[in-house]
């Protein structure tokens, strides 16, 4: 498996998110309980809401296939995703 960062920006339907955050996160904790999310949590940069999310998958096209069934991206509340393969070289995650 390799492992990648996985960035999403959301739009800007904050009450929107927090309908659907518990079904986010039931759905991240699955990910996380089949060993495939190493860890996930939220970011920010000034008006930028997003996340950051590491998991294991054999590509970036097989990572965007398991989070495209995220309730955040089913309901067309990330506006962008970006998967990148990530190295790890010092430290562990997860």
């Amino acid at each position: 498996m390799t492992t990648f960062a996985v960035t999403y920006v959301y739009d800007d339907r904050a009450a929107d998110r927090d309908t659907h955050r518990p079904a986010h996160r039931a759905f991240l904790s699955g990910l996380l309980a089949a060993g495939v999310l190493r860890a996930s949590g939220p970011v920010s940069d000034g008006d930028m809401q997003g996340a950051l999310l590491v998991l294991d998958a054999p590509s970036a096209e097989a990572a965007g296939t398991i989070l495209d069934s995220d309730p955040f991206a089913t309901e067309g509340l990330v506006a962008a995703r970006a998967v990148a393969e990530w190295t790890i070289v010092s430290g562990s995650v997860g």
